[in-house]
């Protein structure tokens, strides 16, 4: 659909376009494509040629340098690392991404003996130069703490903190467990987990299964991972967080974090941060805010407001390559604390990689506050997309993805045989299709027990046609519905329309 010249055609069928009304929430246009596809390809073209002759050809030509040093000072001011409120043009972006590899170190240079590893041309388009120390990634190093930056400013962190991307939002929840135990019992660092009580912490039941799995990973116990109940809408209910943390004392066990949730998977409900905060603060205990789906909201200003109380955590994780449509994967974790806990927890003090003597600043050598050594430079590609899209694009899209899962909403509540599973708060619409053959079928056990067989069936359906991917599941004692998520800004109301029209189609006979 990005490739029709005029947005107010419908895209279901290409070779027979049929003019439409607009449609227009919060002052949001919703009919066709915000995205140029021919303009990104050309741009991806450009992009191409740049690596080729100059991450490939110049990287493996023993008469080129093997780095072009400047202290971390002097290359900031080549840079311009700041992210603003507008977007750069063309041109701009595609000279930061000759500067980026003109300052980064050849890492296919026959010349360059360094570390344990090197790369071959063959796997240079594949990936790019990893990050520990700033003598090996100056660039990849510096865009991160400009990115880092920005993030804990939405977070509401007015003295900053710390931070580093990392592997995925599955390891920046594990970062923070790790890091709420080290400082609860430090001396589990070096005495491991005889030198601890027994240790409990609290998530709710829609929480992402990562928290259990650190758990596991952790030596904690995913027993010792105490589940808090939700009300109706899937949000943590606080009472029953402090009965439980009141439990577990009287039990022996010591609590020593609360994971809270903004954004979850499947129904996208945030928990209420500011109570669960005054909670923490009562029981001294760290709180961590998996932002890593619904942390794109900060960028907005409209809808900031469903991770009120997130500045007052002590970590939270967020996920760029989600909401922000980063490229996989981008995960950035994050601490309020700015005594070098993070490093503290982590470090090894490697001699080989972080000598102290270094001739430039070695708090730019960021690999030691890392469980990985070797690290992609993930921070890279929302830093680039970020200078070219700007503060203001970016809450763009954010606001234009609610406002159209707020419209498929809606055009579900018109469609006989749709019904709503509950009204969206961010970008998950979850929704029942109930085919002609079940509508007559009062509420009750025969029609959920029939209904919690369609879903599979229509998504096999369309998996084998091709037409489209829309997700399912159930949900609790909840029969099997559909979830949709809106991201993409490619995505028009038509498309939505399409989505609605489909499932009907393939399952209107069951």
């Amino acid at each position: 659909c990005g490739l029709i010249p005029d947005s107010s055609f419908l895209p279901a069928d290409p070779g027979h376009p049929v003019k439409c009304s607009p449609v227009i929430i919060d002052n949001i246009p919703l009919n066709g494509p915000t995205v140029n596809v021919l303009a990104s390809e050309n741009f991806i073209h450009q992009s191409m040629s740049i690596i080729v002759e100059n991450a490939i050809k110049k990287a493996t030509d023993v008469r080129e340098k093997v780095c072009e040093w400047r202290s971390p000072e002097q290359l900031k001011e080549l840079l311009d690392l700041e992210l603003r409120d507008g977007g750069e043009s063309e041109s701009e972006i595609l000279q930061r991404f000759k500067d980026a590899i003109r300052y980064s170190v050849k890492t296919s240079e026959c010349l360059k003996f360094n570390e344990l590893r090197s790369e071959h041309r063959d796997t240079t388009l594949g990936k790019w130069l990893p990050e520990y120390t700033y003598e090996v990634a100056p660039v990849f190093t510096l865009a991160e703490e400009a990115v880092l930056k920005k993030m804990m400013e939405l977070i509401g962190w007015k003295d900053g903190g710390d931070g580093i991307f990392n592997a995925g939002g599955s390891m920046s929840n594990m970062y923070a467990v790790n890091l709420a135990r080290y400082r609860c019992c430090p001396d589990i660092k070096e005495n491991g987990l005889s030198a601890a009580p027994r240790l409990v912490m609290f998530t709710s039941q829609e929480c992402h299964y990562s928290i259990s799995k650190a758990a596991a990973l952790l030596g904690i116990g995913t027993k010792n991972v105490y589940a808090i109940p939700s009300d109706e809408r899937g949000k943590m209910i606080p009472s029953a967080l402090e009965e439980q943390i009141l439990s577990a004392k009287s039990e022996g066990a010591v609590p020593f974090m609360v994971n809270a949730t903004a954004g979850t998977t499947v129904l996208g409900a945030f928990d209420p941060i500011d109570v669960i905060a005054d909670i923490c603060e009562k029981h001294n205990l760290w709180l961590h805010v998996d932002a890593c789906w619904g942390g794109a909201a900060l960028v907005s200003s409209k809808h900031k407001h469903l991770l009120k109380g997130i500045h007052r955590a002590d970590s939270v994780a967020w996920n760029p390559h989600k909401m922000l449509m980063a490229c996989l994967q981008c995960s950035a974790f994050m601490v309020r604390d700015k005594t070098s806990l993070l490093q503290r927890c982590h470090s090894a003090r490697a001699s080989y990689l972080f000598q102290q003597d270094k001739f430039y600043d070695v708090s730019y050598d960021t690999g030691d506050k890392s469980v990985q050594c070797s690290r992609k430079p993930d921070a890279f590609k929302i830093w680039l997309m970020w200078k070219a899209l700007g503060s203001k694009e970016l809450e763009q899209r954010v606001d234009r993805a609610l406002a159209m899962a707020r419209y498929l909403a809606e055009e579900i509540k018109k469609r006989e045989g749709f019904r709503l599973l509950m009204e969206p708060e961010y970008a998950n619409i979850c929704f029942w299709y109930i085919p002609p053959s079940l509508q007559t079928l009062p509420d009750g056990p025969e029609l959920w027990e029939k209904l919690h067989k369609v879903a599979p069936v229509i998504k096999e359906r369309m998996m084998k046609k091709g037409s489209m991917m829309v997700g399912y599941q159930p949900h609790g004692e909840k029969a099997n519905f559909f979830r949709m998520i809106i991201i993409s800004p490619q995505v028009s109301r038509q498309d939505m329309d399409f989505v609605l029209d489909e499932i009907n189609n393939l399952g209107k006979d069951l």
